[in-house]
């Protein structure tokens, strides 16, 4: 069951939805996956050079996104916003950096916008020619053109894994919105049921596209599908036939057809939120570092100790977070993305140990505590401002070797008070 909200289709049956039965080597890199605990996901366009809410303003349905338009008529918008094909120009971009960055943020795996609903493809697919290694785009002739396949290997150079965002809509080819037809908003501009020629078409080209991916690109962890629309209606794509031909590139790929459910979402995606009671599958929360998930001039940031709460409080509740962030249209990461970045980076050099390779303790639940468990350590986590004090027998009978992280001091007796110092969370280590 799904219901729209506003620039989402959010699925509300993920918390209870069971896994139906996984092979041995998709088992073993969901555990895989629940180790990495955060990422990073790149969304980057030509809405970065509009400066609008990604590609929705396209969608005539979605007035939400066009409070501030970018023009007054859909049309013109439509016309002018495909044509900027011929002035996007990321001639500052440096995938090396961005790698560098990333990795001292303390992320281990990012997902790269490969297309957005805008059908703009940042690689060089064979089967589009709209495309940023393509005429007219002025960036054609750099040698760095091929945007993912750049990211990829600038990220796989410093050891983080690789994912491929991918939008199942395509609101620029004539198989989806079909010339001459009034595209009212998300949806392909006909019924396939009544013409399944077309949309036996757009199938093919979907999943030509996901297997050139799967084929070209070098290892690729996973294959984040969005635009929940497709698939959940009447627009069903051949996913058997696709997951056939992207895991004979890539056996251990996961694939989140996010918003769908079952057998190819094998991770569920809550978007913008941290839900209050975790998913049954594998989970990620996913939030932008600003108000967008693309590039928007004077768009507003959170601040870093919003994003932090966000990581504690997802991978004690036992998910990962994936942090947006949209690159400017010259190609480099914003400052105020940085400057949320560098900080946080510092803060996982010191106490990441609670955080990478832990699990969750769903029955420990102590008020102003909150932890995570790792081999036979359990990591207690207190916000500054909480202050209470945790009797370590409300833990086990058997007491711990304590160690708190912040002054790396061992503290002995059966209560925990907490330290009064400038740091946002106290966290200690209780060695079993």
């Amino acid at each position: 069951m799904t219901k729209l909200r506003e620039d989402i289709v959010e699925n509300i049956d993920t918390e209870i939805e069971e896994y139906q039965e996984l092979p041995k080597n998709i088992k073993e890199k969901l555990e895989w996956f629940q180790d990495q605990k955060l990422g990073v996901i790149f969304h980057w366009g030509l809405y970065s050079l509009a400066g609008i809410v990604e590609s929705w303003q396209l969608s005539e349905e979605d007035d939400w996104a066009r409070k501030k338009p970018w023009r007054n008529d859909v049309t013109e918008l439509r016309e002018d916003y495909w044509g900027l094909n011929h002035s996007f120009n990321p001639y500052r971009f440096n995938p090396d950096e961005w790698a560098k960055e990333c990795k001292n943020a303390g992320f281990r795996y990012m997902i790269f916008t490969t297309k957005h609903h805008d059908g703009f493809n940042m690689y060089d697919t064979k089967f589009s020619d709209y495309k940023i290694t393509a005429e007219p785009s002025p960036f054609r002739k750099n040698p760095k053109r091929d945007l993912f396949g750049e990211v990829a290997k600038s990220f796989r150079d410093v050891g983080l894994n690789v994912g491929a965002y991918y939008s199942k809509p395509d609101w620029h080819s004539p198989l989806y919105w079909v010339p001459g037809e009034h595209a009212k908003g998300r949806q392909a501009s006909y019924n396939p049921k009544e013409k399944p020629e077309t949309w036996a078409k757009y199938n093919e080209f979907v999943t030509n596209q996901l297997t050139e991916i799967s084929e070209n690109y070098g290892d690729i962890d996973i294959l984040w599908l969005d635009g929940g629309w497709v698939n959940a209606r009447d627009e069903q794509l051949d996913m058997d036939q696709i997951a056939q031909n992207v895991r004979s590139n890539q056996p251990d790929m996961l694939i989140v057809d996010r918003m769908i459910g079952g057998k190819y979402e094998d991770y569920v995606t809550p978007e913008r939120k941290i839900p209050e009671v975790p998913p049954t599958k594998v989970w990620e929360s996913n939030i932008p570092l600003a108000k967008n998930w693309g590039f928007c001039p004077n768009d507003i940031y959170k601040p870093f100790e919003e994003i932090l709460d966000s990581l504690v409080q997802v991978v004690c509740l036992g998910g990962n977070l994936i942090l947006g962030v949209g690159p400017k249209p010259d190609g480099r990461l914003p400052n105020e993305a940085l400057a949320i970045l560098r900080p946080l980076g510092e803060w996982l050099d010191t106490f990441g140990e609670g955080i990478y390779e832990t699990r969750a303790i769903p029955k420990l639940t102590i008020p102003g505590w909150i932890f995570t468990q790792k081999d036979n350590h359990i990591y207690a986590f207190q916000k500054r401002n909480e202050q209470n004090s945790l009797e370590l027998k409300q833990i086990r009978e058997e007491l711990p070797v304590v160690t708190c992280l912040n002054t790396n001091e061992r503290l002995t007796g059966e209560i925990i008070s907490p330290i009064h110092d400038e740091s946002y969370y106290q966290i200690y280590r209780l060695s079993y």
